[in-house]
């Protein structure tokens, strides 16, 4: 019976390592399935980082396509600001209407060329209600009536798309009654000091 005992004992040492080997076995399993879970989750940040990054360099790439222009736009303006001038006096001579007609066409054709890339002219007119969005308050002239209108267009602005390339530069309405009502508050706190 002891060679029996030496081989049960030999199939229990053997059993033995063979569970130490099927549970460090399964311990490497359990590892590369946590290593597995783990590098799925980094390529699937990795590959939503690379989509978002795409999207955000073709969003840079077409604005930078919308107003890649802006600075050759702004150097017409005193172009146009000049046309404007131009085209704005009244002209007595023949002659010179002659050539009024040849600065209206070209005039014509240049805003023509700036609206077909995104231009709008900012123009408002006399009357109109002033927007610190769209123009530039450079003057205020008193008048009875209502503030804040604009009574003198000194230069018109522009937008390309939905960007202000210049505002428009205005006088504004200041009502006359409420600077005499300032100076007379002012007044009676200093004669009750």
């Amino acid at each position: 019976m002891p060679k029996e005992n030496e081989n049960l004992n030999e199939i229990k040492e053997e059993k033995a390592k063979d569970k130490k080997k099927v549970k460090a076995l399964e311990e490497k399993i359990e590892k590369l399935k946590s290593d597995v879970e783990h590098w799925k989750n980094e390529y699937y940040r990795a590959y939503a980082d690379t989509k978002n990054l795409r999207k955000s360099l073709e969003k840079e790439y077409s604005e930078a396509l919308k107003y890649r222009s802006i600075g050759f736009i702004e150097g017409l303006l005193p172009i146009l600001d000049s046309f404007h001038t131009a085209l704005g006096n009244e002209i007595t001579s023949p002659e010179l209407k002659n050539y009024l007609v040849g600065f209206q066409f070209i005039y014509r054709n240049l805003v023509g060329a700036l609206e077909s890339e995104g231009v709008t002219e900012i123009a408002p007119k006399v009357g109109d209600k002033f927007s610190a969005d769209t123009m530039n308050a450079v003057d205020t002239t008193e008048q009875d009536g209502e503030e804040n209108l604009v009574t003198k267009v000194h230069r018109n602005g522009y937008k390309l798309h939905n960007r202000l390339i210049r505002p428009s530069m205005v006088s504004v309405s200041k009502n006359k009654n409420s600077e005499n009502q300032d100076s007379n508050e002012d007044c009676i706190v200093e004669a009750e000091a």
